[in-house]
C-alpha cells in the first residue's frame, strides 16, 4: 500500500481529511505562505480526538529556511511541544545561506524530537545538489524527505525523484509532494518508485482560504491504492 499524507491547514481541514478516509496528515497553518507551525491545541485535537497520525510542520514564518538564533530556538521549543501533544512526526528544514543542508541544526532538531519521526521538508528543493543533500539528511538521522524532485511540482520532478529513491536504497523514505492530484498520483508512484505521496487536496473557500476538500481526498486515496 502507498502511504498517503494529506496537508491539512488547520483543524477543519484535518476533520475533512479524516472524513475523506485519510489516516495521516501534515498539520500546519497559513498554507498561503507555504505553511507555518499550527497551534499545539490543534495538534493534540488531531492526535487524541480525530485519532489521525499527525505530522506537524514546525516553521515559525514563511520565506527562506535560514533562521535567526531566536527563530531556531523557537523551532526546538515547538518540537518539544509537539512531542508533549502526542504527534508522531515533526516536519522541519534548515539550510545554510549557500544552499546546503544545515547539518548541525538538523541533527539538533532530530535530537529534540526524542522518539518522534522527523521529515526534512521542501527546503530540500532549494539545495544546490540534491544528491549531496540526500546523503547529508540521511546522516542527520531524518526518516523521510518531502520533495518535488527540486522542480515546481512532483510531476515535473519525476526523473529526480526516481534517482533519489534509487540512491536512498531504503535508508530514508522519499515523500513525493507538490501538485499531487488524483489525475497524476498513480503516474508519479509508478514512474518514481516512491512509497509515500503528499497531497494538499485543497479548495478555496468563500473567504479565500485554502481548505482540504473531502471528495478530492477520497479520490486521491482511491486512484493510488485501487
Amino acid at each position: 500500500m502507498i502511504q498517503i499524507e494529506i496537508c491539512a491547514p488547520g483543524r477543519s481541514s484535518a476533520e475533512n481529511a479524516k472524513a475523506g478516509g485519510a489516516g495521516r496528515i501534515e498539520l500546519c497553518e497559513n498554507l498561503n505562505i507555504g505553511g507555518t507551525t499550527p497551534r499545539m491545541e490543534d495538534v493534540s485535537y488531531c492526535v487524541h480526538d480525530l485519532r489521525l497520525r499527525t505530522h506537524v510542520l514546525v516553521r515559525p514564518r514563511g520565506g527562506d529556511f535560514c533562521y535567526s538564533d531566536d527563530e531556531y530556538l523557537q523551532i526546538l521549543d515547538d518540537i518539544r511541544g509537539c512531542r508533549e501533544a502526542g504527534a508522531q512526526c515533526v516536519v522541519v528544514g534548515f539550510l545554510t545561506p549557500d544552499g546546503k543542508v544545515d547539518v548541525e541544526r538538523t541533527k539538533a532538531a532530530v535530537a529534540a524530537a526524542e522518539g518522534m519521526e522527523v521529515t526534512f521538508h521542501r527546503a530540500f528543493d532549494r539545495v544546490e545538489d540534491p544528491y549531496e543533500a540526500l546523503e547529508e539528511v540521511i546522516g542527520c538521522g531524518c526518516h523521510r524527505i518531502l520533495t518535488s524532485g527540486c522542480k515546481p511540482t512532483a510531476e515535473e520532478g519525476i526523473e529526480v525523484l526516481r534517482e533519489l529513491v534509487n540512491r536512498a536504497e531504503g535508508r530514508i523514505k522519499i515523500l513525493a509532494g507538490s501538485g499531487v492530484t488524483p489525475a497524476n498520483a498513480a503516474r508519479i508512484v509508478a514512474e518514481t518508485g516512491v512509497k509515500e505521496i503528499h497531497g494538499s487536496c485543497k479548495r478555496i473557500d468563500c473567504k479565500g482560504n485554502a481548505v482540504t476538500d473531502i471528495d478530492t481526498v477520497r479520490r486521491l486515496l482511491e486512484c493510488v491504492n485501487d
